[in-house]
């Protein structure tokens, strides 16, 4: 079994920047956001830093459960959301997943997680209610060079860190 990414220790003194490196030097399969139009890099980059900030793995499970990690903790709104995920770049990575893996294999995955996610978003949305101190989404390099507990402790995001 591979080691754990120190990104997914909850109390990491990792850098941001470090964290990224570790990150696509374990997910060779995530799309390199540099190969990508700018506008699209720039959004696969930032759900990538979300993917530190949040000490997730790329697994359908922790895929499903950082959109809505982003939307109430992040400057990156559901609203926000729907106005991205409005792309052609975006269409693309679906039919490419779609292609690579199959239709069956990706609705698949997704309502075999939902039964353990679901429950697990349910106090997630409780605590984020009332959040005022909002995750930068896409202007996250001001945080590049900060440790990710330093990130986790200002942005109260350690409690949805497993």
């Amino acid at each position: 079994m591979p080691p754990k990414p120190c990104y997914t220790d909850k109390s990491s003194t990792q850098i941001l920047r470090e964290g990224l490196i570790e990150y696509y030097a374990l997910n060779p399969h995530v799309t390199p956001p540099e190969t990508q139009p700018p506008e699209f890099g720039k959004i696969l980059r930032a759900h990538d830093v979300g993917h530190i900030i949040y000490g997730c793995d790329t697994g359908m499970y922790n895929e499903l459960k950082i959109l809505p990690l982003f939307w109430w903790t992040s400057e990156c709104t559901f609203g926000t959301y729907l106005k991205m995920k409005n792309s052609p770049a975006v269409d693309v990575m679906y039919a490419d997943m779609i292609e690579e893996k199959g239709v069956l294999w990706l609705y698949g995955t997704v309502l075999r997680v939902l039964p353990t996610l679901i429950p697990a978003l349910i106090p997630i949305w409780f605590k984020t209610r009332k959040r005022q101190k909002l995750l930068p989404f896409l202007e996250f390099e001001p945080l590049l060079d900060r440790t990710l507990l330093d990130i986790r402790q200002e942005y109260d995001l350690l409690q949805f860190i497993e």
